[in-house]
């Protein structure tokens, strides 16, 4: 079954042309507070996204702001976030709505450990090094 693309019940397209006071009363409130609260960071980064929009550029907006709380005039867009280490795509759909960027990309990854050493016995391996 295709998953289905929605906010709230909400198509895309519908999603994308809610106004920030209807959007602000659908998101739960810890994102909600970080929104009203305006930081400076945060409003340099609707800026930048604004200044992308209006040239209708292809490139990605490029942040390190990794608390920003995903909001409907996003939808479409494409975002490069700082995950530690380097930038990491991600295109911004309806069902990413009251998340934040920095859900989508992973500061940390699986480790994978290699076999034991030249000289180590099979048993060596289970044993915690001093």
């Amino acid at each position: 079954m295709a998953e289905r693309i929605a906010f709230k019940g909400m198509t895309p397209s519908q999603a994308a042309t809610i106004t920030h006071e209807q959007y602000l009363e659908l998101i739960c409130s810890r994102n909600r507070r970080s929104i009203k609260r305006n930081s400076m960071d945060y409003r340099k980064l609707t800026e930048k996204v604004e200044k992308f929009k209006k040239n209708n550029t292809g490139k990605a907006v490029r942040t390190h702001l990794r608390e920003a709380v995903i909001l409907p005039s996003w939808i479409g867009m494409k975002f490069e976030v700082h995950d530690g280490k380097e930038f990491k795509q991600l295109v911004i759909t309806a069902n990413m709505l009251d998340h934040r960027l920095g859900e989508y990309a992973y500061s940390t990854k699986r480790v994978l450990h290699s076999a034991p050493g030249i000289r180590a016995t099979r048993g060596s391996k289970f044993l915690a090094v001093k």
